[in-house]
């Protein structure tokens, strides 16, 4: 038998598959499996406490970070707006101002 995720609003485990959703025969919900599978895929990014980070987030540079191929450094405090996650080794994407665009790492800000 195949294993079949709970219910997301009931949470039972006698949910079946009936062509492209899932039923709960409980509460009578009907869901996606597509969106079960986008769930599974979807990019987790988590600032320095641990808060979860999306696209659109602010953040806060909390520790000087030295900037490549520059002189300058990113100072402790810098607000960042509008970030947008990627994957890869620094996982967000975004525009400072007086630098101009930047990958940086998410354990070096947290959620403003």
């Amino acid at each position: 038998m195949a294993a079949y995720p709970n219910c997301p609003q009931c949470h039972s485990e006698y949910t079946y598959e009936d062509g492209v959703n899932y039923v709960c025969p409980e509460c009578a919900h009907e869901w996606s499996m597509e969106a079960i599978e986008q769930e599974a895929d979807a990019l987790i990014v988590k600032d320095a406490n641990g808060n979860l980070l999306a696209d659109g987030d602010s953040v806060t540079v909390i520790k000087d970070l030295k900037v490549k191929g520059s002189s300058s450094t990113l100072k402790i405090g810098t607000k960042v707006k509008s970030i947008r996650l990627v994957e890869g080794d620094h996982n967000i994407d975004c525009k400072i101002d007086g630098f101009g665009a930047m990958k940086l790492k998410s354990e070096f800000v947290k959620k403003a």
